[in-house]
């Protein structure tokens, strides 16, 4: 088996708990290359985050759909707004559904750096002020457009709302009112389809490099967050 494919088994693959076999082992690496490359699908962009199964049960495109959270502990249910933007628009669209959250808020970033464990782990930030994040996070675009292995969340607690911007670079957004951030995906010309499939649905891999696991770091020590690892191990997109 060459690098490439040894490398995609061990590092990328995500969606597929339990699956004896995965759809990319029946692959060459020249059809493992050309399928990374391929980043548009129609009018839709991927960014660099994120590729869906080859045999492309869920293919990526633009919208969004009203869901709901099931918390299994306290029985309660929580209405969700799940988005997918072309990557021309996905970070404006993502900086502007942060404004209904209101003037402070809190942070969190998930980080899945280390993958000896599937487990993600979070990093807290309480208090800040939105405009100040935001400045923050437009500095450090790129990594959280580009990074497999990064996602943050922002929320008000005291409402409660959170957005999220996962790993897969979805939008996802819970709360009970949320009229604020379905009018602003559609400014952001997002149409609504509750029947849609993300990325996250189906097999799918995640991409990351030395380099972003570096600028995560420094994202951490600009939110004034505690660094978790040492070094990230070897997990670049080749």
């Amino acid at each position: 088996m060459g690098f490439l494919k040894k490398f995609f088994r061990n590092v990328f693959r995500d969606g597929v708990e339990g699956a004896a076999e995965s759809a990319f082992d029946q692959l060459t690496e020249e059809q493992l290359e050309s399928h990374l490359a391929v980043a548009r699908y129609g009018d839709f962009v991927l960014t660099d985050a994120v590729r869906p199964s080859y045999d492309l049960k869920v293919v990526p495109r633009q919208g969004y759909r009203h869901d709901v959270y099931r918390d299994e502990d306290s029985k309660s249910r929580v209405p969700v707004l799940m988005a997918a933007a072309t990557k021309e628009q996905l970070f404006q669209t993502f900086m502007d559904l942060l404004d209904p959250l209101g003037f402070e808020v809190d942070v969190v970033l998930e980080t899945s750096h280390h993958r000896k464990s599937r487990d993600h782990v979070d990093l807290y930030r309480e208090h800040i002020d939105l405009p100040v994040l935001k400045s923050i996070l437009w500095e450090y675009e790129e990594l959280l457009l580009n990074d497999g292995c990064t996602g943050i969340a922002v929320l008000n607690p005291g409402v409660p709302l959170e957005v999220q911007f996962d790993e897969h670079k979805l939008l996802i957004v819970y709360g009970n009112e949320l009229d604020e951030f379905e009018n602003a995906m559609c400014d952001s010309g997002l149409e609504r389809d509750d029947e849609m499939k993300f990325i996250t649905e189906a097999e799918h891999v995640h991409s990351t490099s030395d380099a972003f696991y570096r600028q995560f770091q420094e994202l951490t020590t600009r939110l004034g967050m505690d660094s978790v690892f040492d070094s990230p191990g070897r997990e670049e997109m080749v």
